[in-house]
């Protein structure tokens, strides 16, 4: 299974956005897809359709538990992708695992020699503690939602320099398979200007595609559904259909499965 944390310390840059429905955009593409909610405001649960009552066991159980992947899996309305869901109880995981021997490596034991699914994404909280590092440490890549405004760029200098500690202490495999833009603006110079800064900074690290601001891509969560499934033919959706079909162009060869 190919594993691959979605994450930003800074919040409200579109990252449970986009591994909701980057994860949707891979299982319509033919992969067998789980996506993993990590952050215990458990949006991305949300914005799949599980509800609060239908969580009974949860990344929680998974991390300071050890309740076995399979079990914390919950099917999910659309064909090909499950998710292992959070609940608020994960806000307290942090501080259960700070005297836990191999804390920071909880994740990648629960995930290890999982058959079940090919591709899986994680969806990270917007912070560097222990719940990120966990995704981290787990993770095979990592895919970076930027939003194109300037403190975003200050943010991304901070994750560089945290999955640089993570190689050197934890996962020395761990790379960037690639950084999105979202939140995209063409009427705003500035956005223009940010996303030509990170092009020159990272140069072909960027995705081509970018994920503009769309209305339809924020309405979709209050109805439980992914924007793809929501409206497909939004400028939105197509974005990330368009961003899936790049993702599995970079992935290793040996180990695509569509």
């Amino acid at each position: 299974m190919i594993t691959i944390a979605v994450a930003n310390q800074k919040g409200g840059v579109g990252k449970t956005t986009t591994a909701i429905n980057i994860a949707t955009a891979m299982a319509a593409t033919g992969w067998k897809t789980l996506l993993i909610d990590l952050d215990p405001q458990g949006n991305a649960s949300t914005g799949m359709g599980v509800g609060t009552d239908d969580r009974e066991r949860s990344s929680y159980d998974l991390l300071v538990d050890g309740a076995s992947l399979e079990s914390c899996i919950a099917p999910t309305s659309i064909p090909g992708l499950d998710i292992v869901p959070a609940t608020v109880d994960l806000s307290g995981a942090e501080v259960e695992l700070v005297n836990v021997e191999d804390r920071t490596a909880r994740l990648t034991k629960a995930l290890a020699d999982h058959r079940g699914h090919e591709i899986a994404f994680i969806d990270c909280p917007p912070s560097l503690g222990l719940l990120t590092l966990n995704a981290l440490g787990a993770a095979d890549t990592l895919l970076v939602p930027l939003q194109c405004e300037f403190f975003a760029l200050e943010g991304l200098s901070q994750l560089l320099l945290t999955v640089e500690r993570v190689q050197q202490r934890f996962n020395p495999d761990l790379g960037i398979i690639g950084v999105v833009l979202t939140m995209f603006d063409r009427r705003n110079r500035l956005t223009d200007q940010v996303a030509d800064d990170v092009r020159a900074c990272l140069g072909p690290l960027v995705f081509e595609s970018v994920i503009p601001r769309n209305v339809r891509l924020s309405e979709a969560p209050s109805h439980g559904l992914p924007a793809l499934v929501y409206d497909h033919n939004c400028t939105g959706s197509r974005a990330y259909m368009a961003l899936a079909r790049e993702l599995i162009g970079r992935l290793p060869a040996e180990r695509k499965a569509a």
